[in-house]
């Protein structure tokens, strides 16, 4: 979009998918670089204070017992091989039997990856290439699936809860649906449940699931409460560090109970996080589209001062006086065209910012709307642009489900 005055904007001369994909690139890069730092400030000093303990002890074990320290240091290496392939100092349970294998698999397929158990053989890594390939595929698109009927789920509560208020406050009959199928329907057309609704209830689902997965992590494991706190939000959003890994010791209290549970919390965690992923990355989206509206802004006003400031001794013809106003404390151009956003100077504030997502957001309403309403999919229609269009992986099916609602109608 060209500024007033000749002057381009930068971001002007980008269409508005690269326009978003430049800006999160480099919200991702100030992400990881201000990560990095608080990570290095936290665990750096501690990092050092064991190297600095485990050197004093390595000094100590060679002298009191006369070892030579090439030699401890080559058992030591050997010691890190053979913990690499599963074996350790404490009893574990073997990690290649079918039940190991098992547990294995299944942190392939989920992309949760702990790494404590690992293919050795060269049959074992060329299989686990088309093995991964496949299921983490289909575990994908089981993710998907769950997420689609997850919110028809969660669309159908939040439908049938305001309908009940609705009545509690007399708007609608409560005989509305005895007296016509098609009248409730008609009546609620214009409701929509909010994502952000959608958003907190997936947030409190997968607080919930934590929680009682810690409880028992931490009766059963011997973690602390907030090591198995650590540990479910690791498994469940499939980052997977295996410092920590649960059903690995020999033997349990009433174990077949505890590998159950332990499956079902991991099944049930990952499935609820991942749709809390995709729910908040649309809103981080809306977030793009509102500061590249905010840049844009910003540059037009300043290209749109240097005009004026350079005009203002000059007498504008009629036609152009009655369409513009010119704001002498803002020294900004307003014209009457626009969608009825004050242009100012002044910062949009979080108030404004949440009343444009109504608008942004209301592709994603009329998709939970829909599936609460049960509406029927039409078919051969022309889909207009609705800015989720595109995307694959995590927001593939978020983004056909919102393609296959932007039908005029």
């Amino acid at each position: 979009m060209a500024c007033r005055g000749g002057c381009c904007c930068t971001l002007g001369s980008l269409n508005e998918d690269n326009a978003r994909f430049l800006l999160l690139a480099v919200l991702i890069v100030i992400y990881l670089l201000c990560g990095a730092a608080v990570f290095s400030a936290l665990e750096h000093p501690k990092e050092k204070q064991i190297k600095e303990k485990w050197v004093q002890r390595f000094e100590n074990f060679a002298q009191k017992y006369n070892l030579n320290k090439i030699e401890l240091e080559n058992f030591l290496r050997d010691y890190e091989e053979a913990s690499v392939a599963g074996i350790r100092v404490d009893s574990i349970r073997p990690r290649w039997d079918f039940t190991g294998a098992f547990y294995f698999v299944g942190t392939v397929v989920s992309t949760i990856g702990f790494g404590m158990t690992t293919p050795a053989t060269i049959g074992g890594k060329t299989f686990l290439i088309f093995y991964g390939l496949i299921g983490c595929a289909a575990t994908i698109l089981f993710f998907n699936l769950f997420l689609e009927r997850l919110i028809t789920v969660l669309a159908y509560i939040l439908k049938s809860c305001y309908e009940r208020q609705r009545r509690r406050k007399g708007v609608l009959p409560y005989d509305n649906r005895r007296n016509s199928s098609n009248s409730e329907v008609d009546s609620l057309s214009g409701w929509k449940p909010s994502v952000y609704y959608v958003m907190f209830i997936l947030c409190m689902a997968a607080i919930l699931i934590s929680c009682c997965a810690s409880a028992m992590y931490m009766t059963i494991e011997g973690w602390s409460y907030f090591d198995s706190l650590y540990f479910c939000f690791v498994a469940f959003s499939t980052i997977g560090f295996g410092d920590l890994v649960s059903s690995q010791n020999m033997n349990y209290k009433n174990q077949s109970l505890y590998r159950f549970g332990n499956f079902m919390f991991i099944l049930m965690g990952v499935c609820c996080i991942y749709s809390l992923f995709n729910v908040i990355s649309i809103v981080i989206k809306q977030l793009l589209n509102w500061i590249l509206k905010k840049l844009e802004f910003c540059c037009c006003h300043r290209c749109q001062q240097k005009v004026f400031r350079s005009r203002r001794n000059v007498v504008m013809p009629g036609h152009i006086r009655s369409r513009r106003n010119i704001s002498i404390e803002t020294d900004m151009i307003n014209d009457s065209e626009t969608d009825g956003r004050r242009m100012s100077g002044e910062m949009i504030s979080m108030k404004d910012f949440l009343a444009a997502n109504k608008v942004s957001l209301a592709i994603m309403q009329k998709q939970l709307s829909e599936a609460a309403n049960g509406y029927p999919r039409q078919s051969g229609s022309s889909a207009r642009h609705n800015g989720f269009s595109g995307g694959v992986g995590a927001l593939a099916i978020m983004n056909n489900r919102l393609a296959e609602t932007s039908v005029d109608r």
